[in-house]
């Protein structure tokens, strides 16, 4: 005696688990397809902003000659230079940014570092609170609560635009009171990070140069950004003061400090990495790995068509004949 079997080749409720599985892997490939569409449109405009919480301190150093009033001659000392910028959380907006920036520099006698006020070893002081676009860079005078006596700004003050490009942007110079041109000169390496150079010069202009002093002002500076954050790693500075008769009052070369210019490439290229994750490798990922997702998702839910019924006969021992 034969019997018939007969299968599908399906265990019981395997199209079943197999469709599951298909949208879960289809939700997942469309889960990172809107994170790479949301990468690629809507987080620049969100990242790509300067924080509102900002506290930074640069250290810069170099040598100066300063005007020994009782010899009239320039005196020549190593000097260093402080510079204290931070944000004013309550006041900055969605769009624009707050800053207070204080600055020293201070003849270097070998002891601790700072900026002490009425010292004698004291070339200058400043203190500075201006507002700048959150995006641009760009200097902001309206539409932010700044002090009544706050100066007037114009141009870039304490950074680059983001994505920052190779031309001449306005620069402010405080001496001055005004914007000069930062020309675009070449790209320079600084330790492992591609930076933009950009020049400003100066050439015995007008101004105050000390306190109630008026007098003439040179300066020549080189300005490294890196051009994704717009953020300055490095900065020199070749500056002379005269007074009105032509007596040389101030002779100074300033630089950030080697530590000063590891720590801002160490931190740019943080900043950096993060920017390339979220509006490069998220899209790739997104768009890549999400399409093959929905793909994979897709076919998986598709139920196959039941298989042909396989038969076969079996001799069943002991039958009767």
């Amino acid at each position: 005696m034969t019997v018939a079997w007969e299968g599908t080749g399906l265990f019981p409720g395997e199209g079943i688990v197999r469709s599951w599985i298909g949208r879960v892997v289809f939700g997942l490939g469309g889960f990172l397809v809107v994170a790479g569409l949301l990468g690629l449109v809507w987080a620049p405009g969100v990242v790509e902003k300067t924080p509102v919480d900002v506290m930074t301190i640069t250290y810069l150093d170099g040598e100066a000659g300063k005007l020994d009033a009782a010899t009239g001659e320039l005196v020549r000392n190593p000097i260093y230079a402080i510079s204290d910028t931070r944000t004013d959380s309550d006041v900055s907006t969605d769009d624009v940014v707050a800053w207070v920036s204080t600055s020293c520099v201070m003849i270097d006698r070998g002891g601790e570092r700072a900026c002490v006020d009425g010292s004698p070893d004291m070339i200058t002081a400043s203190v500075d609170v201006f507002a700048s676009d959150r995006v641009s860079g760009e200097a902001v005078n309206e539409g932010i609560d700044l002090p009544a006596d706050a100066t007037p700004h114009d141009g870039l003050v304490n950074k680059w635009p983001f994505n920052a490009e190779q031309t001449t942007y306005q620069y402010w110079d405080g001496t001055l009171g005004r914007t000069v041109d930062a020309v675009f000169d070449r790209t320079e390496d600084v330790q492992g990070l591609e930076t933009y150079v950009y020049q400003v010069s100066v050439v015995e202009a007008p101004a105050e140069v000390a306190a109630g002093t008026q007098g003439t002002y040179s300066t020549a500076k080189e300005i490294f950004v890196e051009p994704k954050t717009g953020s300055i790693v490095n900065q020199t500075e070749d500056q002379q003061r005269w007074l009105e008769d032509g007596t040389p009052a101030l002779d100074l070369q300033l630089a950030f400090t080697d530590e000063q210019v590891e720590t801002s490439v160490a931190d740019t290229k943080d900043s950096v990495s993060l920017l390339t994750l979220i509006e490069v490798v998220l899209p790739i990922v997104g768009f890549v790995g999400g399409g093959l997702l929905l793909v994979v998702g897709f076919l998986m839910m598709r139920r196959p068509a039941a298989r042909p019924v396989a038969h076969r006969e079996r001799e069943v021992v002991g039958a009767g004949r």
